[in-house]
């Protein structure tokens, strides 16, 4: 039986919404012909509590990742699972979220669109102006009147209140022991590429969860090394691509998170227009990413049956090793879960760190992962499909 979220009901002032009351987990299990469940987190700042609706529900359904990657505010959400044993996970997801949402806002949450829009509005106005408790601060001075090259001239806040809540809520150790393997997603400033803060292959700290959270010009690039990174989202906000670069042998079942649709309505005003133009710039490549894997794995499967026909005498010690990988081409099944914006949201969505409004964003990413999880054969590994293939409960009648 589901959970029932309470609301707090004030008469002709509208409802405030409670967390999903936590639920005794199910056992842990995998899909039959499973090896791996990974969680991919795309970045979104406030709308990141949509990803830990999501995470309550695989965790109370027993499905738990094996792997993480995630960019930006799905980089945090990443590192506050995987560096919590599974039965702290929820409650530390919820006190990051309830802590950097404490500020309150107005005294009631109003009824109707419009009320709730301009409260919204007020909500993030505040964020701009004052940050958010346990995420960031503003600078004592404006960037844009400090000297050229002072420490805070290129950034309006400080994360340092971010690396305190880290500290404080993620077990680093944990996080790199190699129980949930790890990646979260930033871009070097001076070159501009990509690069994937892996745990297999990079001891994780806080500064590399900052840094792929670093979005400017709002947040400061962060050092690591001798190199800086800014938010993995100004080149790729979401991280399917490494999770499948990296499935090695392995069937993997997908949970992919999306805080911003490719989808939408035309817009109709420029308040439309700023939202629309953030959707898209944000939003996911999936189709890019999954047509390459795709024809990658109709090449390889090529590549095997031509090898085949070949004698084992005939191959070089290269070729052998190369049939020997081809011997089992893995299988991925993804289950995309992406935020649908309510009629009351604007552009600033993604920095609107209201109470109310993390708490509607939560129940969303919950209730979502529960009526996906009724479609059982959406958690099989594919037929055919090119070892691959794709899920969305907001395409189809449930």
């Amino acid at each position: 039986m589901d959970a029932v979220s309470p609301k707090v009901v004030v008469a002709g002032l509208g409802t405030t919404p409670e967390l999903p009351e936590p639920q005794p987990p199910a056992a842990r299990w995998r899909p039959k012909n499973c090896d791996k469940i990974a969680l991919v987190l795309q970045g979104g700042g406030a709308l990141g509590a949509y990803q830990a609706g999501i995470y309550q529900a695989m965790h109370e359904a027993g499905l738990e990742p094996d792997s993480i990657a995630g960019v930006s505010i799905g980089g945090i959400n990443g590192a506050i699972i995987a560096g919590n044993p599974p039965e702290r996970r929820v409650e530390r997801l919820r006190e990051f979220w309830e802590s950097v949402t404490a500020r309150r806002i107005w005294l009631f949450t109003p009824d109707g669109d419009d009320a709730r829009k301009a409260r919204n509005t007020w909500s993030s106005l505040l964020t701009t102006w004052l940050g958010q408790p346990d995420f960031f601060r503003p600078h004592p001075v404006n960037p844009w009147f400090v000297p050229r090259g002072a420490r805070t001239a290129t950034s309006f806040y400080s994360t340092e209140p971010l690396r305190e809540t880290l500290l404080r809520l993620v077990d680093f150790d944990l996080l790199n022991s190699g129980a949930i393997r790890y990646a979260a997603g930033a871009v070097n400033v001076i070159n501009g590429n990509f690069a994937f803060f892996d745990s297999t292959q990079t001891r994780i700290m806080p500064e590399h969860v900052m840094a792929s959270g670093a979005l400017p010009p709002a947040f400061p690039m962060v050092r690591i090394g001798t190199d800086h990174y800014w938010d993995g989202g100004l080149v790729s906000n979401t991280p399917l691509q490494h999770v499948l670069d990296n499935a090695g042998c392995d069937n993997h079942l997908v949970f992919q998170v999306d805080l911003f649709s490719a989808r939408g309505a035309l817009p109709r005003d420029m308040y439309d227009v700023l939202a629309r133009e953030k959707d898209i710039q944000y939003s996911s490549r999936t189709r890019l990413v999954t047509d390459y894997f795709r024809d990658r794995h109709n090449r390889d499967a090529l590549v095997k049956k031509l090898l085949e026909k070949i004698p084992e005498d005939r191959l070089s010690a290269d070729e052998k090793r190369l049939k020997e990988r081809l011997e089992r081409l893995p299988l991925v099944s993804i289950v995309q879960l992406i935020y649908q914006q309510t009629a009351y949201e604007t552009q600033a969505k993604d920095y609107e760190f209201s109470a109310t409004s993390m708490r509607d964003h939560w129940e969303s990413g919950y209730r979502d992962t529960q009526r996906t999880l009724r479609h059982k054969d959406w958690l099989e590994m594919p037929v055919g499909n090119g070892g691959l293939v794709t899920h969305d409960i907001h395409r189809v009648d449930d």
